[in-house]
């Protein structure tokens, strides 16, 4: 009788912490785009020490990639009224990959969440953003699935550049949101 009420007593328990544990937000994926279903995905990570509104301001300033980020090039928002600033359903070309791409928004969630589709005949990519907010900053999740004839020439050929080139932009896009998070911190201190 003992065993069966401390077993219950520690299903209870374990049962309960497992349903009340918070879940880390994951990227919508559209149908055919998620890990289990693509053709080929990356998924990178990296803690920034800044608040995700930071990160945030900095991540939609697309057409400010190119100067940071060495992915990106020729990046021009076709929308009007943007300023070079993402927006829901903007819509905007580059050049990534050695690729010219015409890629559009598809969830902005401002703060947490941005995910643009790019669709070639040869190629169809999906890349997601999460903010998470941890004690020190947040986490950024970034990730990218992709179909069509060109990602199998991906996979045999080049299998780790899209990782590669993520985990640059992530360093990149932390040594910058932390670089003016220090300076915003030293200015606020020299101001009364």
């Amino acid at each position: 009788m003992k065993t069966i009420l401390f077993g219950l007593m520690l299903w209870l328990a374990l049962g309960s912490s497992f349903s009340f544990a918070q879940q880390e937000p994951v990227i919508h994926w559209p149908p055919g785009y998620s890990k289990e279903k693509a053709s080929f995905y990356v998924e990178n990570r990296i803690e920034i020490l800044a608040p995700p509104i930071q990160v945030w301001e900095e991540l939609i300033r697309a057409e400010s990639w190119q100067e940071w980020y060495t992915g990106a090039s020729e990046l021009q928002i076709l929308d009007s009224i943007s300023n070079g600033i993402l927006l829901p359903d903007s819509q905007f070309s580059w050049k990534t990959m050695g690729l010219d791409f015409r890629s559009e928004v598809r969830e902005y969630e401002e703060g947490s969440r941005l995910s643009w589709i790019s669709i070639k005949k040869s190629i169809q990519a999906y890349h997601g953003w999460l903010l998470i907010p941890t004690a020190s900053g947040c986490l950024v999740v970034t990730a990218e699935s992709q179909n069509g004839w060109l990602t199998v020439l991906e996979k045999l050929f080049q299998p780790k550049k899209l990782f590669k080139q993520h985990e640059d932009w992530l360093q990149q896009l932390k040594t910058r949101v932390e670089h003016k998070n220090r300076a915003l911190a030293i200015q606020t201190e020299i101001l009364p």
